[in-house]
C-alpha cells in the first residue's frame, strides 16, 4: 500500500507541475457552469429535481472527456520520456504502478467534482431537491469517471504515445457508449447482454434521479477492476519484452 501511495502522490504532483491538471479542471467547471445555467434558466419552467437530473446527465459527458484527458498520459507519457524503464526497474510491482496512477487520476477527478458542488447547492438552497439526489448523482459521476479512467489507463498502457492512447481510449469508450443503441434494436438474449454492458444511458440515468441500484455500482466497479487488470497485464508484457 505504501508503494501505491508513493506512486499516487508522485503522479498527482505531476498533474499540477504542468497545465494539464489546472486546464482540465478549469475547462470542466466552466462547461458545467454553462450547462447548469442553460438548464436552470431555460425558457420552460422546470422542477428543481428535473434541472438537477439534466445537469448530472449532461455533465457526465464532460466528466468522461475529462477522465480520458487525465488518464491517457499515465503510462504513455512515461514511454515517450523513456522514464518507464526506470519505473519498471524499481522495486514496485506492475499492479502497484497501475493502481497508484489510477488513484492519482481518480483523486484529481474527485476534486474536480467537489469543486462543482456549489452548482447543485444553489438548487438545494433555492428549490426543493433532496440531499440524496445530489449525493447519488455525484456518486454516479465518480463511478462513471472512474470506469472511463480505467479504460483510458488501459489504452495508455497499450499505446506508444499519448495521442494514440487518447484515440484508443475514445474509441473503446464510444463503443461502450453506443452499445445501448444496439440493445434497443436487437432481440433477447443479446438485448439484455448489450444493455448490461453499456456504460452510460440506462446504466447511468438512475443516478441522475437519485436512485441507487446495487447492480449499477457493481457494474462500474467490475469495469474498473477489469480494465486495471488488463492494464497491469499490458505493463507486465512490456516488462518481459524489456
Amino acid at each position: 500500500m505504501k508503494q501505491v501511495l508513493t506512486i499516487a502522490l508522485r503522479e498527482l504532483s505531476s498533474y499540477f507541475s504542468t497545465w494539464l491538471g489546472y486546464g482540465v479542471i478549469f475547462a470542466a467547471l466552466l462547461l458545467d457552469g454553462i450547462l447548469f445555467n442553460a438548464f436552470a434558466l431555460g425558457d420552460a419552467p422546470k422542477f428543481s429535481s428535473d434541472v438537477l437530473r439534466d445537469y448530472f446527465y449532461f455533465s457526465s459527458g464532460i466528466g468522461m472527456v475529462a477522465a480520458m484527458l487525465l488518464a491517457m498520459r499515465l503510462i504513455a507519457e512515461e514511454k515517450q520520456s523513456k522514464s518507464l524503464v526506470l519505473l519498471l526497474s524499481s522495486p514496485i510491482s506492475d499492479r502497484q504502478i497501475i493502481w497508484g496512477k489510477f488513484f492519482a487520476a481518480l483523486a484529481l477527478f474527485t476534486l474536480m467534482n467537489l469543486l462543482s458542488l456549489y452548482l447543485p447547492a444553489l438548487i438545494f438552497i433555492e428549490g426543493k431537491v433532496s440531499v440524496a439526489q445530489i449525493a447519488v448523482g455525484y456518486l454516479g459521476l465518480t463511478l462513471l469517471g472512474a470506469a472511463v479512467l480505467s479504460i483510458s489507463l488501459f489504452a495508455s498502457a497499450l499505446a506508444p504515445s499519448q495521442l494514440l492512447a487518447g484515440v484508443t481510449a475514445a474509441a473503446i469508450t464510444v463503443v461502450f457508449l453506443l452499445l445501448w443503441m444496439l440493445a434497443v434494436r436487437t432481440d433477447s438474449p443479446f438485448k439484455e447482454v448489450l444493455g448490461y454492458v453499456s456504460i452510460h444511458n440506462e446504466r447511468f440515468r438512475p443516478f441522475t434521479q437519485g436512485i441507487l441500484h446495487s447492480r449499477d455500482v457493481i457494474y462500474y466497479l467490475s469495469t474498473i477492476l477489469f480494465f486495471t487488470e488488463w492494464a497491469t497485464r499490458a505493463l507486465e508484457e512490456r516488462r518481459l519484452k524489456g
